[in-house]
Formats: structure tokens, sequence, C-alpha cells
């Protein structure tokens, strides 16, 4: 698979804007991705550029985006007030991919970045045609009895879920009791002996994690 192009990417005509980096793969492409990052990240983050390298070079178009509350401020988590404005900055990316790419467009985002995107996909059905979640943060850790599964009910469109066997934000089991509230169709992919950050802050990297997410999502989604 040849190498794709990467390029610093910003649009002031939506608000908020959107500002990120734009994988653009060789050939003509068609379907095209909006990654984002949690909530102690940014889109420089290690799993979403291996991600996102990984599904340019497969054809994809792909937009890593920082959030809107990351663009206002450089460290620090999301203040509770944040999350609507963080949704409607995924819909802007969302809205200014599709001027990129014409086919089909995937919303993914790790942990906060996730969540915002599944509520966002669940009160509009229709914004894109699938998402990718990783480290979906079902509660806080130590905390189980708090679920964040309000919105998956109205969760209609094909999902794929990617979490680590030690994340504590949600067991494997856990994860696969909430897939079940999922009215669409959903594929959970589990990695053996990652936490949260899926294996990309730490020394033992999951080298082929990246083309593993690949594969579940061609299945899913091709």
């Amino acid at each position: 698979m040849a190498e794709p192009n990467i390029e610093a990417f910003v649009d002031r005509s939506v608000g908020p804007q959107v500002r990120g980096y734009l994988h653009r793969p060789n050939g003509n492409p068609r379907d095209g991705m909006v990654l984002t990052h949690g909530a102690g990240g940014n889109s420089r983050m290690a799993l979403l550029l291996a991600l996102a390298e990984t599904f340019a070079a497969s054809g994809l178009t792909v937009l890593r985006c920082d959030l809107p509350f990351r663009q206002a401020r450089p460290f620090g988590p999301p203040r509770p007030g944040d999350a609507a404005r963080d949704r409607e900055g995924l819909k802007n990316a969302v809205s200014v991919l599709r001027k990129i790419a014409p086919g089909r467009i995937f919303l993914g985002g790790q942990s906060y970045g996730g969540r915002q995107a599944s509520m966002l996909c669940a009160d509009e059905p229709g914004l894109a045609e699938g998402l990718l979640l990783l480290s979906y943060p079902l509660h806080a850790p130590g905390k189980p009895d708090q679920l964040r599964t309000q919105h998956l009910p109205k969760l209609q469109l094909p999902t794929l879920f990617i979490s680590g066997t030690k994340d504590p934000f949600g067991s494997v089991e856990e994860m696969q009791a909430a897939l079940k509230l999922v009215p669409g169709k959903t594929t959970f992919l589990p990695v053996e002996g990652a936490g949260h950050d899926l294996g990309f802050k730490g020394k033992k990297k999951i080298d082929d994690l990246p083309k593993r997410i690949l594969s579940e999502f061609q299945k899913l989604f091709d």
C-alpha cells in the first residue's frame, strides 16, 4: 500500500472551526473518516496517527481533528459545558469532509471523543454512515453503577467498538452487555492486555492493532 499524503488542515468557514490533519490517499478516494481524541489528548495522539495512516493507505480520506475544547485550551480535560460545542465541532468536521470525500463518511473517536461522536449520531442518525469507537468510556473508573449508556438505544448506524481487556472504564463483560442496548449492527474487538490507551502510551506498543482494526472495519462496512 502506498503512503498517503498528510497536511495540516483548518476550515474557518464554519463555527466552531475545524482544525487538524488531513490524510489524502493516492488515487481517487471516495469514502472518508473523521477521527478525534479523548479528554486528555489531541489530534496528534499516536493512536490516531497510526489509525489514520493505516486507513488512508487503504483508500480512505482521513481527517484527524481537534475538538473545540482542545482548540480553546492546549492542556486539561473538557469542562462540563464543553460537550455540546464539541459535538457541534464534530458535526462541522463531517460536513467539511463531505466536500472532500464524495462517498460514505465515517465518524470515530477515542474515549471522550468517541462518546461525543456516538451521542451526536444517536441524535442525528443520518449524519454519518458508521461509527468507530475506541475505548468507549462506559463508566468512570471505580464507578460501574454510573453507566454512560442512556443514548445507546437510539444508536441506529453500524458501530465498531474497540476496548482493551484491562480498561478501567469498562470491562469486556460490561461492554458486551452495553452493546446489547444498541439496535444498530455492532462489532466488538477486545484487545488483550491493553488498557484505556490501547497500548499506545506504554512501552509494549501493539504494532498490528491498526491493521486489525482496519480488518474488522472492512468486515462491518464493506
